[in-house]
């Protein structure tokens, strides 16, 4: 049987697993989680530990997004893994666009930009890096032609002012691109999913008649840290766990005003022997706005607090990828980092060991 923690024991729990939200300031956002930052007490990583109290818990997934929490883990691994997602995991977007005919209002550069930050519908692991000054081959680069031309609608009554029923190919579409592979293998390696963007209906360019686009696009394998055009994310990003804890319950008229004070779902009014009572039903709803704070009467009440270690992750795809082989991909690439860092301090530590042994 455990005995009960000392005041002073539950003050320090408190700090190492706890940011507290105050009405002016936020306490406690720094880990403490390393050794001698108090006397006697050992805070030492311990990797039996680690595994019994890790845990990944999906609450909702889908193509495009993807909604996960991830406990009993630091918030530099947490942001270690964010920061790989949109920078690190690798996607194909187009790099050159050779202009061979714009006479459109865009011009050739912001032509050019905008068909970059299509997202393109292929996995990269099926294809290498193109190093500089490399010859273009099927496995290094993915080509897209793109030529249309705007005409006059001759089926059209004369009070028609709609541009796009007067006009045909009045809209240019990031579905006017056209895959154009360069041999039968890759050909036949997406067969069943040919190559593509994400999304048929980007708007790149408006024309009219007389007016004509003709370019072939070159796509390559990138990182988001080189250009945001191959960051597999919209966005990635967690917040920590909410936690609202009542020191004694909030009844009547009291019960009302306290539940206002936050998002909709997190407090919820029940009748108890015919008085109302607030109850927290839902506090990972709560945005913190602590609101409740700036009420007299809650502030001795209400505690509010974030879990250290219980982080809320959101992933949202631009649809190049799923959103699970992001996640996936990115603690891989985290992990190479690590092994890579282990690989490199071991050699140093030998080279360090035969200086001394000829000292």
């Amino acid at each position: 049987m455990t005995s009960a923690r000392t005041p002073l024991e539950d003050t320090l729990h408190s700090i190492r697993t706890r940011v507290l939200i105050e009405a002016d300031r936020v306490s406690n956002v720094s880990s403490i989680d390393f050794p001698g930052i108090f006397p006697g007490a050992d805070f030492a990583w311990d990797l039996k530990e680690f595994k019994q109290k890790f845990k990944i818990v999906i609450n909702r997934t889908s193509n495009m997004e993807m909604e996960f929490d991830m406990i009993g883990v630091d918030a530099s691994l947490a942001n270690a893994l964010r920061r790989i997602m949109l920078a690190e995991v690798p996607t194909m977007a187009i790099e050159t666009v050779y202009m061979f005919d714009n006479t459109s209002i865009i011009v050739d550069e912001v032509l050019a930009h905008r068909l970059g930050l299509i997202p393109i519908k292929v996995d990269p692991v099926f294809f290498d890096y193109r190093k500089k000054g490399e010859e273009t081959t099927s496995r290094n680069t993915i080509v897209f032609n793109l030529r249309i031309q705007c005409t006059e609608n001759p089926n059209i009554t004369k009070n028609e002012t709609n541009p796009q029923i007067k006009y045909t190919n009045s809209n240019v579409y990031s579905g006017d691109l056209k895959w154009d592979p360069k041999d039968d293998e890759i050909q036949n390696d997406f067969k069943a999913d040919p190559i593509r963007p994400v999304d048929d209906d980007i708007l790149l360019a408006k024309l009219r008649p007389g007016q004509e686009i003709y370019l072939v696009a070159h796509c390559v394998k990138g990182i988001g840290k080189e250009h945001a055009k191959w960051s597999p994310v919209a966005t990635a990003s967690y917040r920590l766990l909410p936690e609202i804890i009542l020191k004694k319950e909030i009844k009547g008229e009291l019960a009302e005003k306290f539940a206002a004070c936050f998002a909709p779902g997190v407090v919820e009014i029940v009748e108890d022997n015919g008085e109302k009572v607030a109850k927290i039903v839902n506090p990972r709803k709560d945005t913190v706005s602590r609101e409740v704070l700036r009420h007299k009467e809650f502030q001795d009440i209400v505690k509010l607090t974030r879990v250290r270690d219980h982080f809320i992750f959101n992933i949202e795809s631009t649809g190049v990828l799923p959103p699970e082989i992001i996640f996936q991909r990115s603690i891989e690439i985290l992990k190479g980092k690590c092994l890579r860092m282990g690989n490199a301090l071991a050699a140093k530590l030998i080279v360090l060991n035969q200086k001394m042994d000829e000292d």
